[in-house]
């Protein structure tokens, strides 16, 4: 199982939002490098990138997930906003060791197949979803299609994994749907990282029992609500990854909103 801290990207900021609703922003730091090196130092091996304004069509960060991208040695999963070859290729060519396809990947299932067989093992799918239904357009719309129809459609293809984001639970740190979760991992064929609501190393664990591959973590980790220490103990490091500097302790960058 591993562990890897979210940098999601809104207005040139590191921001962490509730719900997934753009209004109800509860977390906004200046310098997103910054973080992603700090989330690097401290021990994790994998960290995820979004893109929020991209997948909400309200603008693009691409110069600045370049520079994410080769701020540390990390693996990366980078997503929002991959809607087209370009954009697919130019995120793997600046380095990215994965790329998530959501609203697409829901629309255009041809184009989706064949931008994973293209890349394989490289593209992961986004199955975002709120009460068991999978949403589009970076949350705003309900697709009308249950978790489990969705992947089960996507059973044949070279997929890296499938991002399983329960939107309700998003940064309430209220912990994580399990019967979801369960019923998520059974249902894919895939390596399954689950997102939304993880806010305890318990519940980490208990993802590992049930035979997730990963988790991303937001809210709990930048208002240190989990011990972010041991988290990257446990789960941080991914095989091959190189070991990171030893985790100095406080979170410097860390500042909140009201």
């Amino acid at each position: 199982m591993i562990a890897a801290p979210a940098v999601d990207l809104k207005g040139g900021r590191c921001v962490q939002l509730v719900g997934g609703r753009p209004e109800d922003e509860r977390v906004s730091l200046p310098d997103p490098v910054s973080v992603a090196r700090d989330w690097w130092e401290r021990g994790f091996g994998t960290l995820h990138l979004v893109d929020l304004d991209a997948a909400l069509g309200r603008g693009d960060h691409l110069d600045l997930l370049r520079e994410l991208l080769a701020a540390t040695p990390a693996e990366t999963q980078v997503g929002g906003g991959i809607r087209d070859d370009a954009r697919a290729e130019v995120l793997l060519e600046a380095g990215a060791d994965r790329i998530v396809v959501g609203t697409r990947a829901l629309d255009d299932p041809e184009w989706f197949a064949a931008l994973v067989r293209r890349f394989p093992h490289r593209v992961m799918v986004a199955a975002d979803t709120r009460d068991g239904q999978v949403l589009r357009k970076g949350w705003t719309e309900d697709s009308g299609r249950s978790v489990e129809e969705f992947l089960e459609g996507l059973a044949e293809l070279p997929l890296a994994g499938v991002l399983a984001t329960d939107v309700g639970q998003e940064g309430r740190l209220d912990g994580i749907q399990r019967d979801g979760v369960t019923a998520t991992v059974a249902a894919s064929d895939h390596p399954v990282w689950i997102s939304g609501g993880v806010t305890t190393l318990e519940e980490m664990d208990w993802l590992a029992d049930e035979g997730a591959h990963g988790a991303v973590l937001g809210m709990a980790l930048y208002t240190d609500t989990i011990d972010a220490h041991e988290l990257a103990r446990r789960y941080g490091v991914r095989p091959g990854t190189p070991e990171p500097s030893a985790p100095s302790g406080a979170n410097p960058a860390r500042t909140e909103t009201p």
